[in-house]
Protein backbone atom coordinates (compact mmCIF):
# COMPACT_ATOMS: atom_id res chain seq x y z
CA UNK A 1 0.00 0.00 0.00
CA UNK A 2 1.41 3.37 -1.01
CA UNK A 3 0.99 6.70 0.66
CA UNK A 4 0.58 9.93 -1.30
CA UNK A 5 0.69 13.41 0.17
CA UNK A 6 1.35 16.95 -0.91
CA UNK A 7 3.09 19.73 0.95
CA UNK A 8 1.72 22.72 -0.97
CA UNK A 9 -1.67 24.31 -1.52
CA UNK A 10 -2.30 23.96 -5.25
CA UNK A 11 -4.58 25.83 -7.63
CA UNK A 12 -5.54 22.77 -9.65
CA UNK A 13 -4.36 19.39 -10.88
CA UNK A 14 -5.37 16.16 -12.52
CA UNK A 15 -4.35 12.98 -14.32
CA UNK A 16 -3.61 12.39 -18.00
CA UNK A 17 -3.13 9.12 -19.89
CA UNK A 18 -1.93 8.26 -23.36
CA UNK A 19 -0.20 5.52 -25.33
CA UNK A 20 3.14 6.44 -23.72
CA UNK A 21 1.92 6.19 -20.12
CA UNK A 22 0.16 8.20 -17.46
CA UNK A 23 1.02 11.32 -15.51
CA UNK A 24 -0.43 13.18 -12.56
CA UNK A 25 0.03 16.94 -12.59
CA UNK A 26 -0.53 19.92 -10.38
CA UNK A 27 -0.75 23.65 -10.97
CA UNK A 28 0.86 25.87 -8.37
CA UNK A 29 3.60 23.57 -7.06
CA UNK A 30 6.98 25.29 -6.87
CA UNK A 31 9.29 22.40 -5.86
CA UNK A 32 10.67 19.92 -8.36
CA UNK A 33 12.91 16.91 -8.85
CA UNK A 34 14.90 16.14 -11.99
CA UNK A 35 15.49 12.52 -13.00
CA UNK A 36 17.94 11.71 -15.82
CA UNK A 37 18.69 8.37 -17.45
CA UNK A 38 19.68 6.93 -20.82
CA UNK A 39 16.09 7.18 -22.15
CA UNK A 40 15.55 10.85 -21.31
CA UNK A 41 14.84 13.38 -18.59
CA UNK A 42 11.79 13.92 -16.42
CA UNK A 43 11.37 17.10 -14.41
CA UNK A 44 8.78 16.26 -11.81
CA UNK A 45 6.75 19.02 -10.26
CA UNK A 46 8.07 21.90 -12.37
CA UNK A 47 5.53 24.67 -12.05
CA UNK A 48 5.79 28.42 -12.49
CA UNK A 49 4.99 30.52 -9.39
CA UNK A 50 3.60 33.56 -11.17
CA UNK A 51 0.32 35.30 -10.50
CA UNK A 52 -1.10 38.39 -12.13
CA UNK A 53 -4.13 40.07 -10.61
CA UNK A 54 -5.88 43.32 -11.29
CA UNK A 55 -6.79 45.02 -8.02
CA UNK A 56 -8.97 48.05 -7.52
CA UNK A 57 -12.19 49.55 -8.77
CA UNK A 58 -12.69 49.60 -12.52
CA UNK A 59 -15.04 52.58 -12.88
CA UNK A 60 -13.10 54.53 -15.53
CA UNK A 61 -15.05 53.66 -18.67
CA UNK A 62 -12.98 55.66 -21.17
CA UNK A 63 -9.66 53.98 -20.24
CA UNK A 64 -8.91 50.28 -20.57
CA UNK A 65 -5.62 48.98 -19.19
CA UNK A 66 -4.25 45.50 -19.52
CA UNK A 67 -0.99 44.02 -18.31
CA UNK A 68 0.94 42.05 -20.89
CA UNK A 69 3.90 40.09 -19.62
CA UNK A 70 6.54 39.12 -22.13
CA UNK A 71 8.39 36.83 -21.91
CA UNK A 72 6.27 34.72 -19.66
CA UNK A 73 7.50 34.00 -17.04
CA UNK A 74 8.94 37.46 -16.67
CA UNK A 75 12.44 37.98 -15.45
CA UNK A 76 13.69 41.00 -17.43
CA UNK A 77 10.74 43.32 -18.12
CA UNK A 78 6.98 43.66 -18.26
CA UNK A 79 4.96 45.57 -20.78
CA UNK A 80 1.99 47.70 -19.81
CA UNK A 81 -0.49 48.13 -22.62
CA UNK A 82 -2.84 51.11 -22.29
CA UNK A 83 -5.75 50.92 -24.71
CA UNK A 84 -6.61 54.62 -24.74
CA UNK A 85 -5.87 57.82 -26.63
CA UNK A 86 -5.63 59.90 -23.44
CA UNK A 87 -2.01 59.71 -22.28
CA UNK A 88 -1.61 63.28 -20.97
CA UNK A 89 -1.94 62.41 -17.29
CA UNK A 90 -1.15 58.68 -17.14
CA UNK A 91 1.74 57.55 -14.90
CA UNK A 92 2.90 54.25 -13.45
CA UNK A 93 4.56 53.53 -10.13
CA UNK A 94 6.34 50.25 -9.43
CA UNK A 95 6.43 49.50 -5.71
CA UNK A 96 7.77 46.63 -3.65
CA UNK A 97 5.63 44.67 -1.20
CA UNK A 98 6.32 47.14 1.62
CA UNK A 99 5.10 50.05 -0.54
CA UNK A 100 8.51 51.55 -1.33
CA UNK A 101 8.45 53.22 -4.75
CA UNK A 102 11.07 51.70 -7.07
CA UNK A 103 10.18 53.25 -10.44
CA UNK A 104 7.99 56.09 -11.66
CA UNK A 105 7.39 57.12 -15.25
CA UNK A 106 4.88 58.95 -17.42
CA UNK A 107 3.00 56.72 -19.86
CA UNK A 108 3.23 58.25 -23.31
CA UNK A 109 2.34 55.43 -25.72
CA UNK A 110 0.08 52.43 -26.03
CA UNK A 111 2.80 50.08 -24.82
CA UNK A 112 5.31 50.85 -22.09
CA UNK A 113 8.23 48.56 -21.26
CA UNK A 114 9.06 48.41 -17.55
CA UNK A 115 12.46 46.94 -16.58
CA UNK A 116 12.38 44.22 -13.90
CA UNK A 117 15.79 42.58 -14.41
CA UNK A 118 17.60 44.43 -11.59
CA UNK A 119 15.00 43.57 -8.97
CA UNK A 120 15.12 40.41 -6.82
CA UNK A 121 12.48 37.70 -6.85
CA UNK A 122 9.54 39.11 -4.93
CA UNK A 123 6.00 40.47 -5.11
CA UNK A 124 5.61 43.91 -6.71
CA UNK A 125 2.71 46.26 -7.33
CA UNK A 126 2.33 48.30 -10.50
CA UNK A 127 0.06 51.28 -9.84
CA UNK A 128 -1.40 53.22 -12.77
CA UNK A 129 -2.69 56.73 -12.08
CA UNK A 130 -4.58 59.26 -14.16
CA UNK A 131 -4.01 62.79 -12.84
CA UNK A 132 -3.28 61.45 -9.34
CA UNK A 133 -6.40 59.21 -9.35
CA UNK A 134 -5.55 55.54 -9.00
CA UNK A 135 -6.94 53.61 -11.98
CA UNK A 136 -5.60 50.10 -11.44
CA UNK A 137 -3.09 48.16 -9.39
CA UNK A 138 -1.44 45.05 -10.81
CA UNK A 139 0.14 42.45 -8.53
CA UNK A 140 3.30 40.98 -10.09
CA UNK A 141 5.26 38.00 -8.78
CA UNK A 142 8.74 37.92 -10.33
CA UNK A 143 11.21 35.07 -10.21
Amino acid sequence: MGLQAQDAVLASGGDAAGSGGTVSYSIGQVAYTSIDNINGTVNQGVQLPFEFFTLGINDFHDITLSLIVYPNPTSEFIKLKAETDKFENLNYYLCDFSGKQLLHQKISSWETSIPMGNFPSAIYFLKVNDNNKELKIFKIIKN
